[in-house]
């Protein structure tokens, strides 16, 4: 059908107005390329991953990912089949008869997006002939020893190629956008704008790369940003070549995309340029249909939980595991950056305050941040034993108690409690007892670290003295390796542990979004972010009071680290201070908040940056109207009116807080009026208005 000046700019799928009458609909095409299509290395995975059905919903099957092949991710992941589209398919012909193998097929995830993989192994004898060809197009000479740098070089000319070739066959019609996701990926982007393909380009950067190495220098990056040499400081940690290719193709991207406003504050220094639209990562959120299935699961994973501390603490079990609350921090191993040094310091302070107000809750705080290890240590696995034992020897007294107690009864008598367990009994009771007995504290980490001496979370834990002693309120456990439903030890996988945990604490330094705490809110569990997080600014800005709703700030832009970690640890210390109820109440809340990560309203933004890229590249043929970017106006919570469960207001003035008070502030509190109105606070996604007879948008931003 031909795309006529009266036809509502909603019916293309959210496509913004055409002016050529001449160009069909089916004939635009979205292609997204990265690195991380079907390999996953990071978090940019999760966002294409997570947002292909959003995508592939509005795009249909105009919608191709462009990514490299490796045959060990795509024998479980990929489903070949032959392209619908004969434009695709010509232009993988006429590359495969040159010798590129390239593959099509399905993705086997959400939304089963078209995926084109390039083998970078066999294009690789034309490097030469393609890095003389990027120095041509851009003076940027690729180092021979950067393997990574080289690959980029490959997947990027293969890219080009197969754009120049799609887009012959449109005889220059604007038919194609190629979203374009971090440096690996820009050579594409700056080959086809150095070779003037009829190409609306997006490039989105997830974080900037010299960001980064400072940030992992321990320098003070935020408050100097404008400070640095930024030519200087590339070329001093060897990765100027790989700063120059992402500065290329920010500046030679028709649109400029980040992540987060803060990504967007580091783009224009590191990198000279403001993006043209900040698009937030988003998640596939499924909702339960009973309300409080979360709820449930947190019950049944947290008991899964308790079994490993049992185990893990045996000899040491002299705490309450019905008032012990499970914390963790989860990531890269990126000791400052991801904020574990603030962390560590944070629960020294709490442990302290803790023992020195003689609560009876017990914290235990699991790191799972992947480290070089030979294996499971000795200590652990014995601990897992010496449960199970237990559990065994307990089961068969139980039966064989309950067996004398069934007959007796059968017979109209009341057993004698005394002789009902024999001797034989008592003795295995003993043996059992005696088992638990350990002359060792237990372990800080589950598995035997390479290089121990030099591991900056472990030589953390010896300097301020949580080695699991019996008087510690915080006791500390390493576990430096992913989760994993297979596991000898915590046979969880992360979304299982996440579900079974109390609290997420995240105090990242740099982090440009953060998956982390987005996973928790979606699961209910309350989480700590920082203000230098993608996600933490995010919620400052929708969220009237994050405290109340499970989501904990802390400042480490516009404070002293000292004042930061005196901040987590009243944080840390206050949902100690917590009753059950009161984080019951927080966890729905929380688990209210997943609308806003939502793809469905999040995917506006990057709705926003196509249209963008079409009229910016095609002027004549796409023209928007002037109003402000897509802003998500209504996704504002206010603050609860009934009790907010936040440490500041679960903190009592009075040693001596009455039951009464608790019942009282209990009884302001009603779920379905609370959630009825967070909902109210979620608008739907913005729609495009009909375009009017004869009417022309202007060139410039959508309106919300």
């Amino acid at each position: 059908m031909p795309l006529g000046r009266s036809l509502s700019m909603t019916s293309l799928n959210g496509l913004p107005q055409c002016e050529d009458e001449d160009l069909p609909v089916e004939d635009l095409l979205l292609f997204e390329i990265s690195w991380e299509v079907t390999n996953k290395v990071g978090g940019i995975y999760t966002v294409i991953q997570t947002k292909a059905k959003t995508t592939a919903d509005e795009w249909g099957e105009n919608y191709f990912l462009i990514g490299p092949y490796f045959e060990q991710n795509v024998k479980t992941q990929v489903e070949f089949s032959e392209p619908p589209n004969p434009a695709v398919k010509k232009a993988m012909d006429t590359m495969k008869s040159q010798g590129c193998q390239v593959f099509f097929g399905r993705w086997l995830i959400e939304g089963s997006p078209y995926v084109l993989l390039f083998d970078i192994g066999s294009a690789a004898w034309n490097l030469d002939k393609w890095k003389g060809e990027f120095w041509e197009a851009s003076n940027i000479g690729i180092p021979f020893h950067d393997r990574e740098a080289n690959d980029a070089v490959i997947f990027g000319s293969l890219t080009a190629w197969f754009l120049k070739e799609l887009s012959c066959q449109f005889d220059d019609k604007p038919n194609i956008i190629a979203h374009f996701h971090e440096w690996q990926a820009g050579v594409g982007l700056i080959l086809s704008r150095s070779q003037k393909l009829p190409v609306a380009t997006i490039f989105t950067t997830h974080a900037t790369l010299l960001g980064r190495y400072l940030c992992a220098a321990s320098l003070d990056f935020y408050n100097n940003l404008d400070q640095f040499d930024i030519d200087k400081e590339a070329g001093e940690r060897q990765i100027y070549h790989r700063y120059c290719m992402e500065r290329a193709s920010v500046h030679c991207a028709h649109v400029f995309t980040t992540v987060s406003q803060i990504t967007a504050t580091e783009a224009e220094h590191m990198l000279k340029k403001s993006p043209d639209v900040v698009t937030p990562n988003g998640l596939n959120i499924k909702k339960f249909s009973a309300m409080h299935e979360f709820q449930n699961l947190h019950s049944m994973y947290k008991a899964r939980i308790q079994e490993f501390i049992r185990g893990h603490f045996y000899g040491h079990l002299d705490f309450d595991l019905d008032k012990t609350l499970f914390f963790f921090i989860a990531g890269r191993y990126e000791f400052s950056n991801k904020g574990a040094d603030m962390f560590l310091e944070a629960l020294s302070r709490l442990n302290f305050l803790l023992r020195v107000h003689k609560t009876d809750v017990t914290v235990i705080v699991f790191f799972i941040m992947p480290a070089k290890t030979n294996n499971f240590n000795v200590e652990t696995l014995k601990g897992q034993a010496v449960r199970k034992q237990l559990w065994d020897t307990a089961q068969s007294v139980k039966e064989k108690f309950g067996r004398k107690l069934y007959n007796a009864l059968l017979r109209g008598e009341i057993p004698d409690l005394n002789k009902i367990l024999d001797r034989d009994d008592i003795s295995i009771m003993k043996r059992a007892i005696f088992s638990t007995q350990r002359h060792s504290l237990p372990p800080v980490t589950t598995h035997n670290m390479i290089d121990d001496s030099n591991d900056p979370i472990l030589n953390t834990i010896r300097r301020i003295g949580l080695f699991n002693n019996r008087t510690d309120r915080v006791k500390v456990i390493l576990h430096p390796e992913f989760l994993s439903s297979t596991s000898p030890l915590l046979p969880l996988d992360y979304e299982e542990f996440v579900r079974g945990c109390h609290l997420g604490v995240f105090p990242s330094y740099y982090e440009p979004w953060g998956y982390t705490p987005a996973e928790c809110t979606v699961m209910g569990i309350p989480s700590v972010t920082t203000n230098l997080s993608g996600f933490g600014c995010f919620m400052q800005e929708h969220v009237a009071d994050p405290e109340a709703y499970g989501i904990y700030i802390v400042d480490r832009r516009f404070r002293s680290p000292d004042e930061s970690c005196n901040q987590l640890t009243q944080f840390l210390y206050g949902f100690c201070q917590q009753n059950r109820r009161q984080r019951i109440i927080q966890r729905n809340r929380t688990e209210r908040l997943s609308d806003l990560l939502d793809w469905k309203y999040l995917g506006r933004y990057y709705m926003h940056a196509r249209h963008l890229a079409l009229s910016r590249t095609f002027p004549d043929k796409f023209e928007m109207e002037r109003s402000a970017p897509p802003k998500t106006e209504g996704f504002r919570y206010p603050r609860p009116s009934s009790v907010p469960p936040s440490p500041s207001a679960s903190q009592h003035s009075s040693p001596h807080h009455s039951e009464a008070e608790d019942e009282d502030e209990d009884e302001r509190y009603d779920e379905e009026e609370e959630a009825e109105r967070d909902r109210q606070n979620i608008k739907s996604p913005f729609s495009i208005g009909a375009l009017p007879q004869g009417k022309k948008k202007q060139h410039g931003e959508y309106r919300n």
